[in-house]
């Protein structure tokens, strides 16, 4: 994803071109182009009237079919949602038909909000039209990856396997930050996808082997078969993982070391689980990540909730990661 500091009007412009440029490489046509440009300039200039300023994250769903733009604001949070979304609101004397004009133009939003805490509001563009206007979207997955800024490229990398029933997620925080740390973290990708069917504990190891020739990376994996109900962990130096069932969180175990260097012992955890949210996150942002002050964050969509996490606990001076796999509680497998 590509993050844009929105502080004034100027800054509008620019989060329209990244959103123009990104559908473009993704093949949209003029028309869902265009869709893409007006939700990046609403959502901008809402930031500026409403947010006194926030962020723009332009980028792509885990498949990489839909575009996805979120707005992310530290303001006052809006009391009701709904209200909001109504034509004619407006608690800034305009016209009050910015977040109308995204729902209409988008093919899904969903929206985040707590007093005193601020908002976040997810959109996504589907060039196919699968989605359909304000129907659910059927994800179990999302993340948000951004680069430390001044970088060009993000140094973590971030992918999922699923067989069966059972899911794997896995993050790789490539030592440093640059162009050696994306290779590092790209080559791990590699390595887990190509080892995929092993163990938990095996695939980590033929990870650690694989880096030998790279900067090394910290590395972790979970993986969560419903059937068990457990999520096995194994993980390398500081990718942390959580488990949130509920608005609680459990940190899971890594061990020590740098995976491609120096790794004194690779062992698997693990947790009793059954719904609710696997979290894997980088060092990027801060330790001690907690859930306490989002009320019903687990309902949102889980990009948006990586997009909350990242706004309120990214460093912001080092690459930033945040994956969720999510499971509500009564679904199937």
């Amino acid at each position: 994803m590509i993050a844009i500091a929105v502080k004034d009007t100027s800054q509008v412009a620019e989060a329209r071109r990244h959103a123009t440029a990104m559908a473009r490489q993704q093949g949209f046509g003029e028309a869902d182009g265009g869709r893409a440009a007006l939700v990046a300039t609403e959502l901008a200039t809402n930031l500026v009237k409403h947010g006194n300023g926030g962020e723009i994250l332009v980028g792509t769903d885990e498949d990489g079919n839909n575009l996805q733009i979120v707005a992310l604001d530290q303001g006052r949070g809006m009391a009701d949602v709904g209200g909001c979304l109504r034509d004619g609101y407006s608690s800034a004397g305009t016209a009050g038909h910015g977040l109308g004009a995204v729902v209409r133009q988008a093919d899904f939003v969903d929206i985040a909000s707590w007093l005193g805490v601020g908002t976040a509001v997810l959109t996504q563009i589907d060039p196919k039209g699968r989605t359909g206007p304000g129907s659910p979207a059927p994800a179990r997955y999302g993340a948000v990856s951004i680069a430390k800024p001044g970088e060009s490229v993000c140094g973590d990398s971030w992918a999922i396997e699923r067989s069966g029933a059972a899911a794997t997620l896995f993050v790789a925080d490539g030592l440093g930050h640059g162009q050696a740390a994306a290779e590092a973290s790209v080559q791990a990708v590699r390595l887990f996808r190509r080892f995929r069917g092993h163990q938990v504990p095996t695939l980590l190891d033929y990870v650690h082997g694989g880096l030998r020739l790279t900067r090394g990376a910290a590395v972790s994996i979970a993986r969560f078969d419903p059937d068990t109900k457990q999520v096995i962990f194994a993980g390398i130096g500081n990718v942390t993982g959580i488990l949130a069932v509920r608005g609680e969180a459990k940190q899971m175990v890594c061990m020590p070391g740098t995976a491609g260097y120096n790794v004194r012992k690779i062992q698997a955890f693990q947790y009793p689980f059954q719904d609710g949210l696997i979290i894997l996150y980088s060092d990027g942002l801060r330790a001690g990540l907690t859930l306490s002050r989002y009320p019903n964050l687990e309902a949102a969509h889980p990009t948006l909730i990586a997009a909350v996490l990242y706004r309120d606990f990214s460093r912001h001076h080092d690459d930033a990661t945040v994956l969720v796999g999510k499971w509500p509680a009564g679904t199937p497998p």
